[in-house]
């Protein structure tokens, strides 16, 4: 069988179509360096237990609204880093995309249109050097777990689904009919597409940021 072999011009066109980067105008075009975000406001009650915080791999159900009066800094920057076009993937987009504006956070978002270009685009979302990257979609999972330890000082946090054995950089913000953890373990019996709604992809979100924010990192955050 002859192979084909593709001039690197096409593949670098291939490669610039299959992961694209798109960015939400807040004045930062993320070329000066800025200040180590923090978070503004407090966790409530039931969030968890300040005397015993969560071990790592840990699963927390926190109260509901406990991560409501925790918001982040001025100019905190995000990467939203997606694949798929399934109606979940897309419910966990809008979702990512709403509270940014709702924060005034400087969102870019880069999304892998091939299979073979997930693992550049997690590469290209950490050269961007946010202060968060947000993955969204099933696809991304596997990628995530074979790169995301080599990159410790990066923050990463899943929405919708979670890695198996998370780094203490990965942290995931799921519930009962979102719990994919990757190909190889196979769809839970309990994964329902119906569970992603906006609702519910929102609050997945801010209870995420707001643990990421508080530096419980490295953790599952079930919701209800």
């Amino acid at each position: 069988m002859r192979s084909r072999l593709r001039p690197a011009g096409t593949l670098a066109a291939a490669v610039a179509a299959a992961v694209l980067i798109s960015g939400c105008s807040s004045g930062d075009d993320w070329s000066r360096p800025h200040a180590k975000p923090a978070a503004v406001g407090t966790l409530g009650p039931g969030f968890v237990d300040p005397a015993a915080p969560p071990a790592p791999e840990a699963t927390i159900t926190p109260q509901p609204g406990s991560w409501n009066g925790v918001h982040p800094s001025k100019g905190y920057r995000v990467v939203l880093l997606t694949a798929g076009e399934d109606p979940q993937t897309k419910t966990l987009v809008s979702a990512v995309t709403a509270w940014a504006e709702e924060e005034h956070v400087s969102l870019k978002t880069v999304t892998a249109k091939e299979p073979d270009q997930l693992i550049p685009s997690i590469s290209r979302a950490i050269d961007l050097a946010p202060d968060l990257i947000i993955g969204a979609g099933n696809d991304l999972v596997d990628p995530l777990a074979l790169v995301t330890a080599n990159h410790l000082d990066q923050q990463f946090l899943v929405v919708g689904a979670e890695l198996a054995e998370p780094t203490a950089n990965v942290t995931a913000a799921d519930w009962t009919g979102a719990s994919f953890r990757g190909e190889g373990l196979g769809m839970s019996s309990t994964y329902d597409p119906a569970t992603f709604t906006p609702e519910r992809a929102g609050r997945a979100v801010r209870a995420g940021v707001a643990a990421v924010l508080n530096d419980l990192t490295g953790i599952v955050i079930w919701l209800d």
